[in-house]
């Protein structure tokens, strides 16, 4: 196959890293590989922190770990899929499904060792793999693998979610809006906290049954033990880091949880966790998840027919401009690279 494939890799730029694109031949499937052509792709903060690292390993790295595309060949000793299935690439590949391995985590797609998916070609692993639910378009898939996966993890694998408990999250980026939407097809009352009231309106569209603006409540675990009569938050995803995590404490149900997620005040925790002791609740260690998690996402997503939201499309040459936008924080959901 000789088609060419546009990509973007990492390059050294002075003392940081910056997006250089660079055009190749098309890779080709080993045995059991498959060869998909990618349709969209998608930004999570990780990327930013990935650009901006400036000790990364990842100079010649092709970047993001998100993506949706058609297989246009396979390996001869492939099964699962053939030519035109739609799918995506799981954020491990090698975690397929049991516990978790720190070995995957060299692996992990986009990320410092593993080339990502911002190519228009890429080759995967058979069983890595997942099928795009029919009612999603490529870029509403391509949101899936990290923020989707993350917040089903978190909700269902580890939390156990149940009809009517509370759930809190944290902003209004990918993962919140992913918690938010899972959360309330399951019947969970959501409480989502940004910093915008115009967010908060469209959270509310969304489905969500309370709303804290931080900027003007800044004391926001008190106003989340007041909406849950005293009793506390059943699960709190937590994203914010060293500014929310005490704040998360305060306000977690006693024998609830909280989920350890992001980073977007720092890295530097150091939390009271006392608290929690007396309140026998727990905090889950949460990172993306397996194949079978992501296959349980998409049967979800089919069922309750749910579409991600997405902030805004940039064209394949645009995506040093996705950056930024990510950069700016701005967006409300996820922000994607159209490839076509």
């Amino acid at each position: 196959m000789t088609l060419n494939s546009r990509s973007f890799r990492l390059a050294k730029s002075g003392d940081s890293l910056a997006l250089a694109r660079r055009d190749g031949p098309t890779p080709k499937p080993g045995l059991r590989q498959v060869l998909m052509r990618l349709g969209a792709a998608s930004l999570n903060y990780r990327d930013l922190l990935t650009l901006q690292d400036p000790n990364s390993n990842g100079d010649g790295l092709i970047p993001l770990s998100d993506g949706a595309g058609t297989v246009v060949a396979v390996g001869t000793e492939v099964t699962r899929w053939k030519e035109g299935d739609r799918v995506s690439p799981n954020f491990f590949p090698d975690w397929r499904g049991g516990a978790f391995s720190l070995a995957y985590l060299a692996r992990a797609l986009g990320g410092g060792q593993t080339d990502g998916v911002l190519s228009d070609y890429i080759v995967a692993d058979e069983a890595s793999l997942v099928e795009v639910a029919a009612h999603l378009t490529l870029a509403e898939a391509a949101t899936l693998p990290c923020a989707g996966v993350t917040a089903w993890h978190t909700l269902f694998e580890r939390g156990a979610l149940q009809p009517g408990e509370t759930v809190l999250v944290q902003g209004t980026g990918g993962v919140a809006l992913f918690g938010l939407q899972l959360a309330h097809a399951h019947g969970a009352r959501v409480i989502v906290t940004s910093s915008s009231d115009a967010k908060l309106d469209r959270a509310r569209a969304l489905g969500a049954w309370q709303t804290i603006n931080y900027r003007t409540t800044p004391d926001w675990e008190k106003l989340a033990m007041d909406y849950t009569d005293g009793k506390g938050v059943d699960h709190i995803l937590e994203l914010g880091g060293p500014e929310t995590y005490d704040r998360s404490i305060a306000a977690v149900a006693a024998g609830g949880s909280i989920a350890q997620i992001g980073v977007l005040t720092g890295f530097a925790l150091r939390p009271d966790i006392r608290p929690l002791q007396f309140r026998n609740a727990s905090i889950h260690g949460i990172c993306v998840g397996s194949v079978e998690h992501f296959e349980r996402l998409n049967r979800f997503v089919a069922t309750h027919r749910i579409r991600p939201v997405i902030d805004e499309h940039f064209a394949f040459d645009e995506a040093p401009a996705a950056y930024e936008h990510l950069k700016a924080a701005g967006h409300f959901g996820k922000l994607v690279v159209d490839f076509v």
